[in-house]
This record gives structure tokens, C-alpha cells and sequence, in this order.
């Protein structure tokens, strides 16, 4: 009778357990709709974080376009001074100079066309692309000054 008793009691105990941690269907369905919603509120976030994130990319490249054309404008501005001020060279020199100053021109113009040429889809590829640019247009730069300095004196 003892042992009938001990069963019965952890039967019940057992059936207790079970009834407490189980959850009616209606309470599954509930569960998961906040589940769902959750889900969907993180995604929401996600798209918008996405999406200010591509506009601060966008605004970058904008604004890089715009600086480095302004950069781009003042060597062809000073190419142009320049080609004006040995219109009055000997002849040998002028034509070594022109020489020097139509490849210092392609490079600018090839710069140019690079720039213009970027496509703004390949955010993985912008930073790589900024600073392959930048190096070769402070080369640029930087050449310009020498065969001005080299040619001023």
C-alpha cells in the first residue's frame, strides 16, 4: 500500500509537470506572432540602417567626384597657363616642353575619364578606388609642380 501510494503520488506530481510546462496552442500561436513581429521590427531596422548607409555612401563618392574634378579643372587650368608662357620659348624648347605638357595632359585627362567613369554600385570596391586615385593624382600634382619648378628657373 506504501509503494501504491508513493507511485500515485509521483504520477501526480509528474502529470503536474507536465500540465505546468506545456502551453495550449493558443498560447503557441501567440508566442509566435511575437516571434514574427519581433522578426519583423528587427528586419525593418536592418533595412533602414541598410538604407542610411547606402545615402552616406552615395553623398561620399558625390562629394569625392566633386573635390577631385575641382582638382582635376586647376591642373588643366594650369596646363593651359602654362603652354601660354613658352608660346615665347626657342623653338627646340617649346617643342620638348609641349612634349612634356601633352603627357602631363592625357594623364589629367585619363584621370578624368576614370572619375567620370565610376559607377557608384560597388561600395566593396570605393575605398580601394579613392585611394588608387588619389595616389595618382598627387602624382599628377606632383609633376606638374616639378616640370614647373625644372622649367621656371
Amino acid at each position: 500500500m506504501y509503494n501504491k501510494s508513493i507511485l500515485t503520488l509521483a504520477a501526480i506530481v509528474v502529470f503536474t509537470c507536465l500540465f505546468i510546462s506545456c502551453k495550449s496552442s493558443g498560447e503557441k500561436v501567440v508566442d509566435a506572432n511575437e516571434d514574427v513581429e519581433n522578426a519583423e521590427n528587427k528586419l525593418d531596422k536592418a533595412n533602414e540602417e541598410l538604407s542610411v548607409a547606402n545615402q552616406e555612401y552615395v553623398a561620399d563618392v558625390e562629394n569625392y567626384k566633386r573635390a577631385t574634378s575641382e582638382k582635376i579643372a586647376e591642373n588643366e587650368k594650369y596646363i593651359a597657363e602654362f603652354k601660354s608662357r613658352i608660346a615665347n620659348e626657342k623653338k627646340e624648347a617649346r617643342a620638348e616642353y609641349l612634349e612634356k605638357l601633352r603627357d602631363l595632359e592625357q594623364k589629367n585627362t585619363d584621370a578624368k575619364l576614370k572619375l567620370d567613369g565610376y559607377q557608384a554600385d560597388a561600395k566593396d570596391n570605393w575605398e580601394e578606388f579613392k585611394s588608387d586615385f588619389n595616389r595618382n593624382l598627387d602624382e599628377l600634382g606632383q609633376s606638374l609642380k616639378d616640370f614647373s619648378k625644372k622649367n621656371n628657373k
